[in-house]
């Protein structure tokens, strides 16, 4: 686990961190406060990958396509 704060991590380190923490957790070879632990900056690193995907889907449908199917320009989004 790194101390760097869930809320600023990029999708691939949050990712890469949360697969660490799965595999501790799968193993089971961890006491039960570790486990806790774990399992709640699991939590937080599940919810930040989520947040990750969510922006990201959302730039893509932003994105316009003209009729020959070129990149057209960019609808605003709110808070994008």
């Amino acid at each position: 686990m790194t101390d760097t704060p869930v809320s600023e991590m990029s999708f691939e380190a949050a990712m890469a961190e949360l697969e660490t923490v799965l595999g501790k957790l799968e193993r089971g070879d961890v006491a039960l406060d570790e486990s806790i632990t774990l399992y709640e900056r699991g939590a937080l690193l599940k919810a930040r990958c989520e947040a990750k995907l969510k922006e990201a889907e959302e730039k893509v449908a932003a994105i316009t396509l003209d009729a020959d199917g070129n990149p057209a320009g960019l609808k605003h989004v709110e808070g994008l």
